[in-house]
């Protein structure tokens, strides 16, 4: 533990920290299996959810450490819901979620930020930024659940939660988790285009689930 919250180097008078670097890179390498709708994508996530765990302890910053666990939690039933749909079908399949689908994210999403920001102002030591902290929490779920179900949306719930999750890493010293954030934005567009084009080009059956 020692090691990995330690320094790995200096960059431009900013200290990145083992743990930070390493977990956002096995974090990329998961991005990158996720577009290719490789299973792999799963134990490469967990992987970085524990590591950057360690990166985050003592920071206060439970928003970013709530986000991981999720990533650990999720990330063990995507990896079932993946195995599950390769071993059916041959490939992981993805498609658009429905409408109602889309709606039940959005409420989830809205509801679910709420109360657990409501939990972090009943008690101000769990948070210094309950509503940020929540967001982000509950916007990891609701990606890594639309991830897991195969739907296409996923991407852009991640999108939703980069834009305010990695400006927060930075101002918090986690500066490595703010500098991939020009890569992860690419892999997210390329990620995007290539499940929206397969969607596209492949009809699945209503209920099927990746």
């Amino acid at each position: 533990m020692n090691s990995l919250s330690g320094i790995a180097f200096t960059a431009f008078g900013e200290q990145v920290k083992w743990a930070d670097m390493i977990g956002n890179l096995l974090g990329l390498i998961a991005l990158a299996l996720g577009w290719r709708r490789s299973v792999w994508t799963w134990p490469l996530q967990l992987a970085a959810g524990a590591v950057l765990i360690a990166a985050y302890l003592g920071g206060h910053v439970p928003g970013l450490i709530g986000k991981q666990l999720i990533v650990i939690v999720t990330a063990v039933w995507g990896w079932a819901q993946w195995r599950r749909g390769r071993r059916d079908s041959g490939e992981i399949a993805v498609r658009f979620a429905s409408a109602r689908e889309r709606a039940v994210l959005v409420a989830g999403a809205a509801l679910g930020t709420a109360a657990v920001a409501g939990l972090f102002l009943a008690v101000p030591s769990l948070s210094w930024s309950p509503w940020l902290d929540a967001y982000i929490f509950v916007g990891t779920l609701v990606a890594m659940v639309a991830q897991a179900r195969g739907w296409v949306e996923f991407w852009l719930a991640w999108i939703a939660v980069d834009l305010v999750g990695v400006p927060f890493s930075y101002t918090h010293g986690y500066v490595f988790s703010a500098l991939t954030f020009t890569i992860y934005f690419v892999l997210v567009l390329l990620g995007l285009a290539g499940w929206w084009m397969k969607a596209r080009t492949h009809t699945v059956p209503k209920g099927v689930t990746a």
